[in-house]
């Protein structure tokens, strides 16, 4: 999350309805993941921001996933590695287009 979202903003990057945003939103609120504000420049549109807690659970996430991640290319062998090397140099190239 890079700064404060609408809920509809993050319902289209999510791709899900906006009320179940607002029901996970509403939860991570309580959990004191996120907080909602008032939008500055228009009092019905209101923002969500993460706080520090909730970067250090998104962070804590990452770290997990990636270490992972890692673990499991291990566990590969050398010529799954070049596969997989290959298939990356390919998503990057489509990436890049």
């Amino acid at each position: 999350m890079s700064g404060p979202k609408t809920l509809g903003d993050l319902a289209a990057a999510e791709q899900v309805r906006a009320p179940t945003v607002s029901r996970l939103a509403a939860e991570m609120v309580r959990l004191g993941l996120i907080r909602r504000r008032a939008d500055p420049r228009d009092a019905r549109v209101v923002r969500v921001e993460m706080t520090a807690k909730g970067r250090r659970v998104l962070g804590k996430g990452r770290e997990l996933r990636i270490a992972d991640i890692e673990g499991r290319v291990r566990r590969l062998s050398p010529p799954e590695v070049d596969a997989l090397a290959k298939a990356v140099n390919i998503v990057e190239e489509m990436l890049r287009d």
